[in-house]
């Protein structure tokens, strides 16, 4: 269970400030958990988020950049990462990105290698966190294959995430295969449908994926991170309340 963490866009309610950040650590830490992939976070400074991770001893595998700050200034992505003590910077979301052309898309990975020799220089991994707008097909194939195919794989890895994969219409074990070990960050939220028929996201076994097929390919491919989120949808309310659940399941694998 080491290399379980949780994505703190979860608790995002929960941590707007440094005092709510350090008891929704140590939340954490009570259920389990002693890793965080950091995210929405913009009202904490750096310096303060690392004294909150020490003194709660939680380490931070990865970090949600924000997504201009990467491709227009890597450099000083890589010195708020220096200041955290993570080597794992995360691009989360392709804002005002074009997907519509395979120009749009081609400049998009032209950009991401870019960023990614900038933290590479500074000893910082580098990936790409998909949604399901990646799965659309621009050019013969989807945006998600393209960044594969476009970008450098020592320079660009990606962050797959199983209810995405799931929701774009394609098999979360079959991408988790194909990355291998470009893939060393996975999301992991399980996949349900509420009685009318929407998709949510549910605890880690409490909705439809195969769990066992997926962390055995996981393990096949060489994860690193198994990094727990779930949007909203929480039990009761409460995303520590659905964390916990999902720890429960986790720990009894």
């Amino acid at each position: 269970m080491k290399n379980i963490a949780v994505q703190l866009w979860t608790v995002r309610s929960l941590c707007a400030d440094a005092k709510g950040l350090a008891s929704t650590l140590s939340a954490l830490r009570s259920i389990g958990y002693t890793a965080v992939e950091l995210a929405g976070l913009a009202n904490v400074p750096a310096e303060e988020v690392r004294r909150i991770l020490d003194d709660t001893g939680v380490t931070a595998c990865a970090v949600h950049v924000d997504s201009q700050q990467l491709l227009s200034d890597p450099g000083a992505a890589a010195k708020r990462l220096a200041t955290l003590g993570c080597m794992s910077a995360v691009y989360p979301y392709p804002s005002n990105q074009d997907f519509a052309t395979a120009e749009g898309v081609s400049r998009l990975c032209q950009q991401l290698s870019s960023t990614g020799k900038v933290l590479a220089s500074n000893g910082i991994s580098f990936s790409y966190h998909n949604h399901s707008l990646e799965l659309q097909r621009v050019g013969g194939q989807t945006v998600l294959e393209a960044i594969l195919d476009q970008t450098d794989p020592k320079l660009v890895h990606v962050e797959l995430d199983t209810y995405w994969l799931q929701a774009g219409g394609v098999d979360p074990i079959r991408w988790i295969k194909r990355c291998g070990k470009r893939g060393p960050l996975l999301h992991i939220k399980d996949y349900g449908v509420d009685s009318a028929g929407k998709p949510v996201s549910e605890e880690i076994g409490a909705g439809n994926f195969d769990w066992g097929s997926l962390f055995g390919a996981a393990k096949k491919a060489g994860v690193q991170w198994y990094i727990v989120e779930q949007d909203d949808h929480w039990m009761n309310g409460d995303p520590l309340e659905s964390l916990r659940a999902s720890w429960k399941y986790l720990s009894q694998r």
